[in-house]
């Protein structure tokens, strides 16, 4: 596959999932479009596998990699689905933009890395910045906004700790078999979790349908596939860049598709958070640039 298409594929389809978690809602039922499509990603990832004849380690190591990542995954889209009917798409993914910030901060907290640079803090400071103008915009959306919006954040600081967390495991796991037993344990704990608390198959739209096969088809598998071919071909300064432009392009998806319309106070916390990013990452993103 073209280095460039698969870049593009993952630009598009991490621009496009919150709008279609969005347009998956069924109403109160919050989690039963998220077990159809975590179902719908177990079933082709382990129909990947057995093509491709990719084993599936049960190494204590691995068993703990399938644990860290699945309970991340299953913390993590609990929350968003919650958020996302108080929050707009394109908001979800500026947040969504600070994982890199929090997996730096988890990092230090957790592993005792080393200390941030200079640039590392004032990236982060500035990351900050635009969280709180961010805070003051959902304060005038509705009484539910400001909820939403640390129910995303709480998501974002949960799937960065899974991936230190992975990582720390130190397992050497085929990136389809982590996917593969990661999502079986959020389907697990999903499935008796939406029975007690719903029971009964909601009423589904042809577009909270189409949006649901397409995030457990596209939003799981085919994304998670390119991006790790990209950041296995691409310097890292590279891949940093994803992060820079979906918030963007995602808060013009959902204002053109949507009929959002984000305040001024939104895009200018959007571009501290984005400077933020590119202040942290400052050294990767000028290899990427040379």
């Amino acid at each position: 596959m073209p280095i460039f298409a698969a870049y593009l594929g993952v630009i598009l389809i991490w621009s496009t999932t919150p709008l279609a978690i969005q347009w998956s809602g069924v109403g109160t039922d919050f989690i039963f479009p998220l077990l159809m499509r975590m179902t719908i990603g177990l079933v082709a990832c382990l129909i990947l596998v057995r093509a491709l004849r990719i084993s599936m380690p049960l190494t204590r190591a691995a068993l703990h990699a399938y644990l860290a990542a699945g309970s991340g995954i299953f913390g993590a889209m609990l929350l968003v689905y919650w958020g996302a009917r108080y929050v707009p798409s394109g908001l979800i993914a500026v947040l969504f933009g600070l994982i890199p910030l929090f997996t730096a901060l988890i990092n230090r907290l957790w592993r005792n890395a080393e200390h941030f640079s200079r640039a590392g803090l004032v990236g982060i400071a500035l990351g900050l910045a635009g969280l709180v103008l961010i805070f003051g915009a959902g304060s005038q959306l509705h009484a539910q906004a400001l909820p939403g919006i640390l129910a995303i954040l709480a998501a974002v600081a949960l799937q960065a700790g899974s991936l230190v967390w992975v990582k720390h495991t130190g397992a050497d796991v085929p990136v389809l078999a982590l996917t593969s037993g990661a999502l079986l344990l959020v389907v697990a704990l999903l499935l008796p979790l939406w029975w007690l608390l719903f029971g009964a198959v909601p009423v589904w739209s042809v577009r909270a349908g189409l949006s649901t096969l397409y995030l457990g088809l596209f939003g799981s598998v085919v994304g998670f596939t390119l991006y790790f071919y990209v950041t296995k071909h691409l310097q890292a300064g590279q891949v940093a860049l994803i992060t820079l432009i979906t918030p963007v392009s995602a808060l013009l998806l959902g204002q053109a598709l949507n009929g959002e319309h984000p305040g001024l106070d939104v895009w200018l916390g959007t571009a501290l958070i984005l400077l933020g990013l590119g202040v942290h990452q400052w050294r990767l993103l000028a290899r990427a640039i040379k």
